[in-house]
């Protein structure tokens, strides 16, 4: 064989040691991974396929406050999120906000992966260009149709639009842009974002395909799982050890709308689903469960245990316990998650920040443009010589 062949890989470029072996190839990926959503969950999807291990680098929460603005969740916070997602093997607190090669040789990893949007830093600087200019840098997918500025807005204006139903259902935005960039025709390629289109191959690579092993212990959990946080995960952690499988149940969008009121759920159903996907703890997802946890529901799944968390049961039309059927099979269990977080406390926080907020995503939106343009006008010359 000719080249150098040093024992991180052949000369040919291939993943195998001089020895045959093959060499484990661990991906470097990095971020503020603030409000974890499913766009969030595909990138590390797509990097995962492109290796054997995630090694996921989180940002503090001084270093997001300098380059762009206060996060809504903090670094522990944020941490966990990023741990309980399925295709994650390490996570890394402190990554520096501009990616170095010395954080990919630190942490043993082959090359970088990022998504196909702009990242800068406060001074406009692409976050990562010492990677891309030592071809240590791979590029996936940005998943269209959702972003933290995306979900935040939603919050601050309260709109309802994200679950419109009947033939609005699957319409792209069509009203004007507002300061927070929510909807398509706002001006940044990244930041607005149209009407998240599901597909059945997007929650085919989000589910892990398995069925119960014969004898398993099934467990059964159902709620709106709504803007998926550490709250949720923790509960979902807790009920996961009750049994060997774990199915939630997703409410549909109106019927979480008639429990809990306003403009909820803040995401919408096919959102939700790729969410709580996303879980490690999850193995099944029932879409559209009914509210009432009924017989057939419980025959059919076969499940053993039916679980709840602290929060409150609304009655179904004000008077039917929608768990009355697994408390007369006695298979009934609440648990405590011992996390008070809620989707509440979550637009709590974003309302309280909200002019913060709002310069934080003006400010993100003009250099995403300005570096969108700067990358257009370079193409032009390009082709032009």
């Amino acid at each position: 064989m000719n080249g150098n062949c040093n024992g991180n890989g052949n000369s040919d470029g291939s993943n195998n040691k001089c020895n045959g072996t093959k060499k484990e190839v661990r991906v470097w990926c990095d971020g503020c991974y603030d409000m974890v959503h499913f766009g969030h969950a595909n990138s590390l999807r797509q990097a995962k396929a492109l290796g054997d291990k995630v090694i996921v680098g989180i940002h503090t929460d001084e270093e997001i406050t300098k380059n762009k603005g206060p996060p809504v969740f903090t670094e522990k916070e944020r941490v966990k999120m990023v741990s309980g997602i399925k295709w994650v093997d390490e996570v890394v607190l402190g990554a520096p906000y501009v990616t170095t090669l010395e954080v990919l040789d630190d942490n043993n990893c082959d090359f970088c992966v990022h998504g196909d949007d702009i990242t800068m830093t406060a001074e406009g600087v692409d976050t990562y260009h010492l990677v891309k200019s030592a071809n240590r840098y791979k590029e996936v997918k940005r998943t269209a149709g959702v972003s933290t500025t995306d979900l935040v807005g939603r919050m601050l204006l309260l709109t309802r639009n994200h679950f419109r139903q009947g033939s609005a259902e699957y319409d792209i935005e069509k009203e004007g842009s507002s300061n927070m960039g929510q909807d398509s025709t706002a001006k940044s390629p990244w930041t607005g974002c149209s009407q998240f289109l599901p597909t059945t191959q997007k929650i085919i690579q989000f589910s892990d395909g398995k069925s119960p092993n014969p004898g398993d212990k099934i467990v059964y959990v159902a709620g709106a799982f709504d803007l998926f946080h550490v709250g949720h995960l923790d509960f979902l952690e807790k009920a996961s050890k009750f049994g060997d499988y774990l199915i939630v149940g997703l409410h549909t969008d109106p019927v979480v709308n008639s429990y809990k009121g306003s403009n909820y759920p803040i995401m919408n159903l096919h959102e939700r689903v790729l969410s709580v996907l996303a879980c490690k703890f999850v193995n099944e997802v029932v879409i559209g469960a009914p509210y009432c946890v009924t017989e057939d529901l419980v025959d059919h799944f076969k499940i053993d245990i039916v679980c709840h968390g602290r929060t409150p049961i609304a009655l179904e039309n004000g008077k039917i316990d929608p768990y009355a059927v697994p408390k007369t099979r006695a298979i009934f269990e609440l648990l405590d998650s011992g996390n008070d977080m809620t989707t509440e406390r979550i637009v709590e926080r974003i309302i309280s920040h909200r002019l913060e907020y709002e310069r934080r995503n003006k400010a993100k939106e003009k250099k995403e443009i300005e570096a969108f343009e700067a990358l257009q006008r370079q193409k032009q010359t390009q082709k032009a010589g």
